[in-house]
């Protein structure tokens, strides 16, 4: 357990907390623990899901600004890297990911957000990318995740502005995917995930790359990235397990077990 990351378990499913009062401002410390409880649920063969938490009142906010305003170029560009692999490592974690999203999501915050499968909002909910307003743009993935989410021209308009966007707004906009009352967003976001924790893990996690690969390639190299994963599967327990369940017991019944 680090300083300012938890990574808590209750049975199948995992929570990357974040501990960093009162805005959860993503540090290089706090980077560091971010990538290890990354690497550590993914490891787990035990977890099947994770949410990531900032807490009841924030979700979280870019680096402190004081921290990077006298810094250089080459200092950026080391910094930039060690930002930008913490969430890589979020965004690889490859099982069903969820963020519960309070208060603000801001910059590097709402980047981790975007780093999630899916995002559970409170109905006080801020999100944004202001740092057009500090002269800089995004640098962890809001000029290409976002795009990539809520189209070219809605995150050109959300990053070109630095406005903030309410939690209303960004699920028209399928910034987030659900929205809940305040205090109903972490267990909303552990609803979500449940669902999948029950499901084969080996074949979620295929499913999971073969998307992601996907949309970084074109139609064909995305067909073939599939092809092979479902071919893949078919090593698996879960899958004899899943198609004689269907055969045996209809759809909806197999009990997998990750293997």
């Amino acid at each position: 357990m680090g300083e300012f990351v938890r990574v808590e378990s209750d049975q199948a499913i995992a929570t990357i907390r974040l501990a960093r009062p009162p805005m959860n401002a993503l540090n290089g410390p706090l980077q560091a623990e971010l990538a290890d409880a990354a690497a550590q649920v993914s490891r787990d063969a035990d977890v099947r899901a994770v949410i990531l938490y900032g807490g009841e009142k924030v979700f979280a906010a870019g680096p402190a600004i004081k921290e990077m305003a006298q810094a250089s170029y080459a200092d950026m560009l080391i910094i930039s890297r060690r930002l930008q692999d913490a969430l890589t490592a979020v965004a690889r974690i490859g099982k069903p990911v969820v963020a519960a999203i309070t208060g603000y999501a801001l910059g590097g915050g709402l980047e981790l957000a975007l780093c999630a499968d899916f995002r559970v909002a409170g109905e006080s909910a801020k999100l944004g990318q202001p740092e057009i307003q500090l002269g800089v743009i995004p640098g962890a993935g809001g000029t290409q995740r976002l795009p990539r989410l809520v189209g070219p021209a809605r995150a050109k308009d959300i990053v070109f502005t630095g406005r903030f966007v309410d939690a209303a707004e960004a699920l028209a906009i399928g910034l987030v995917d659900l929205v809940v009352p305040d205090a109903e967003v972490y267990q909303a976001a552990t609803s979500l995930v449940a669902r999948y924790a029950r499901g084969p893990a080996l074949a979620l996690r295929a499913a999971k790359r073969a998307i992601d690969d996907g949309l970084d390639t074109d139609l064909d190299t995305g067909l073939e990235i599939e092809r092979l994963h479902f071919a893949g599967l078919f090593t698996t327990q879960d899958q004899r397990t899943g198609m004689r369940s269907f055969m045996e017991n209809g759809p909806g019944k197999a009990v997998f077990t990750g293997r």
